[in-house]
Parts: C-alpha cells; structure tokens; sequence
C-alpha cells in the first residue's frame, strides 16, 4: 500500500512494467530511423556507439569522460560516418587504430581491455551501417537482425521464467536457464520463419537456421557483457535506460549477432553483405 491507501503493484510487476515501456519506447526510436535511413540511421546508431564507449570506461576504467574515452567517440562516429559514404573498410580501420591508441594510453595489464572498448563499441556500429547499405536488402537485413535478437531476449525470458529448470552458467548470470536458452532459439528461428513466409523470394530453411544461429550468438554476447560486469563488480554498465540499465546492457547480444552476420557477409560477398545473410546470392 501507498501512504494515502492506494495499492501499489508488487516490486517485479512495477520493474516488469518500466522494462516493457522503456524497451518499446527505444525500439520505435530505431524502427524509426532505420524506416528513414542514410545518415538519420548512421547518426543513431553512432550515438549509441558513444555511449557504450562511454559505459565501458565507465566499467573497466573508472573513468567518465577521458582521453581514451574521447579518441574512442571519435573513431566510433568518424567509422559509421565512412561507413555511410560506402567505406566501411576505412570505418573498421579507424576503429581498429582508435583500440590501439587506447591500449597504448592506458598502458599496463589493462590496456587490453581499453582497447577492446574500442572495439566493443566500434566494430558492431560501423557493421551495421554497412549491412544497411540504403537498399531494399540493406533494411529487411537489419530488420531481420533487430527482430531476431528481440525476439530471442523475450523468448528466453519466458522461457526461463515458465519452464525454468538448471541453470544455464550460474558463475555468469545465475538467471539464466537452459529452458531459456532454447526459448531463445526457438523464438529466433519463428522470425526466420516468417520472413521467409512474408518474402516468398527467401528460403525458409536458410532464414529458420540463420535466426536459430543468430539467437545463440546474441546470447552467447548477453553472458560475455554478464562476465565482464561481474569480474568489475557492476551490476549494470550504467542508469540511461530505467529498468534495463545501461546501452551495453540492451545492445550486448545485438552487438554479437551484427559482428557474426557481418563476418558470414564477408565470408560469402563482401561486396552485397545484406543479400548474403538474407541467403539471396
């Protein structure tokens, strides 16, 4: 009960409730600009790429705004910038010199991890800019990438929370199960499922396994940003989105999932990337 008698909703329900609204609230922001495109989307997506370089200092370094943190901003945004004008090997380049920097500035046995900032925040940002490459394959591309990891966090979570049963890396994430591991899986391959059923011109068999696979690499990524937040004593990378956190705690198995698409693209046309994972080459 409230103090003026009114009743309050049990603590789970209400955190439930602000994830939901918060979560919805951010995915229209990105259907929004992804519907838009060009540069409206590469902005977007550069903020974000920002802002995790940001969290990761934040969580590795201690540190808010510094010069590695700085050097980092700059190669996330002047990568998606190229990599919006049609040269995302310069954007990867310059992300890649940006993890070296900070290796070398913030030198000792951590060094390692402040360039992988550079990369965690860097590598997937221009990756999706330029699987978005402002064509019709570009869009259902990255569509299909941002359905099938919100698609796989909802289903593992009920999964989890219905079924339940032994835990899936305790050490890691003591929340997360078995159950919603294949509750994931499977919630990845239904969007496969239906791309191919809404787009006649792609094969249901490639897009079911291609969702599956993508649903554990995203999840895969979700308990890497777990492992890296418990080894720093952090609970969440920051406080910018109430009730999920930080950006890294909404983007860790995106992130995943766009540098393993973005890797399978170059292995099979690096020059259609969205054709290739869409399996239509």
């Amino acid at each position: 009960m409230t103090d003026g008698g009114t009743p309050r909703a049990p603590a789970p329900m209400r955190d439930l409730g602000q994830r939901i609204a918060s979560a919805a609230a951010l995915a229209f922001v990105v259907l929004a600009a992804l519907w838009v495109g060009g540069l409206t989307f590469a902005t977007m997506v550069g903020a974000i790429g920002v802002v995790v370089a940001w969290e990761w200092g934040r969580i590795v370094r201690q540190a808010g705004v510094d010069a590695i943190m700085i050097i980092q901003a700059i190669a996330v945004a002047a990568g998606v910038l190229l990599a919006a004008k049609g040269l995302a090997g310069l954007g990867f380049i310059a992300v890649v010199v940006a993890a070296i920097i900070s290796a070398l500035l913030a030198f000792g046995e951590r060094g390692h991890m402040a360039a992988l900032g550079a990369l965690y925040a860097g590598l997937p940002a221009v990756a999706l800019v330029w699987l978005n490459r402002g064509d019709a394959a570009g869009f259902l591309a990255v569509l299909f990438l941002l359905l099938t990891v919100w698609a796989t966090d909802t289903g593992a979570y009920f999964a989890g929370r219905l079924i339940g049963g032994h835990r899936l890396m305790p050490s890691v994430s003591p929340n997360k199960t078995w159950s919603g591991l294949a509750g994931g899986i499977v919630a990845g391959g239904l969007v496969g499922l239906v791309f191919a059923l809404a787009r006649p011109e792609l094969s249901a068999r490639h897009m079911i396994i291609a969702g599956a696979l993508l649903a554990v690499v995203s999840q895969a990524g979700d308990l890497l940003e777990s492992a890296l937040k418990r080894e720093y004593g952090v609970k969440d990378a920051s406080a910018l989105i109430p009730g999920h956190g930080g950006f890294m705690d909404r983007i860790d198995g995106l992130a995943a999932a766009v540098i393993a698409a973005a890797i399978f693209a170059i292995a099979v046309d690096i020059q259609a990337p969205a054709r290739a994972l869409l399996g239509l080459n």
